[in-house]
């Protein structure tokens, strides 16, 4: 569709300069290794083709999670949001988990969302570990503002870290937001935060050639076992 970018320019939000981050491979429990690499814009609508299928799957509120992500990666693909960033784990080039964020300004970063596609691996861990450590060691701020919309999502960040309680609102609505501080982050990072780099020119030409996903069904099938309906 034709833009008009005289307007855009008055559309679009000023972005601050976000240093890349530096891909890392994790071995999973299975014995696979996940490449750990920061999405570029033009990588969206392979992504959400992912994230479509998991909107209608309720268990552990992966609904609300998946269209909230949705959204926000359609924000960024679009120009719509400011100084946000996506992080995704590949096997094999499929793709298993998603996360993603923005710099509210230079000291303080916003978490958005973490999906894993397939699940009992710990894959949404170590990827909201990677994004923390995006936000701490790469773009250098000072602490994170972090909200769970699940269960499993507030034992796994506010209670493994542990996280510190605010009266602080969140972007995302809901609860305030607990807050991710750089004295927490080092002080939890050798127990959650792994990987290993350089990745080798093999995984990561693997990785970039294609952001491979599975069909419906078995990616179903994966979060909540409900293959075939």
């Amino acid at each position: 569709m034709p833009i008009d970018m005289e307007l855009e320019a008055v559309l679009r939000p000023t972005q601050y300069p976000m240093p890349p981050y530096p891909p890392k491979t994790i071995t999973l429990a299975n014995g696979k290794v996940m490449v750990v690499r920061q999405a570029v814009r033009e990588d969206v609508p392979a992504i959400l083709k992912s994230v479509h299928p998991c909107l209608f799957i309720e268990r552990d509120y992966y609904d609300i999670v998946s269209a909230r992500l949705y959204g926000e990666l359609l924000a960024w693909y679009r120009y719509r949001v400011k100084s946000e960033y996506c992080l995704m784990g590949q096997v094999d080039g499929y793709l298993v988990g998603i996360v993603n964020g923005r710099m509210e300004n230079e000291k303080v970063g916003m978490s958005y969302h973490t999906l894993a596609i397939d699940r009992g691996l710990r894959i949404g861990s170590h990827l909201f570990a990677a994004k923390m450590e995006y936000h701490l060691e790469y773009l250098g701020q000072e602490e994170v503002l972090i909200v769970a919309e699940s269960p499993i999502g507030f034992r796994r960040w506010m209670i493994e870290y542990p996280l510190e309680a605010t009266k602080i609102p969140h972007e995302l609505g809901g609860g305030d937001s607990y807050l991710l501080t750089r004295e927490i982050y080092f002080k939890a990072k050798p127990r959650l935060v792994v990987g290993d780099r350089p990745v080798s020119q093999e995984l990561m030409a693997e990785a970039e050639a294609e952001i491979k996903f599975a069909d419906d069904d078995t990616i179903r099938e994966r979060i909540a076992g409900l293959k075939g309906r």
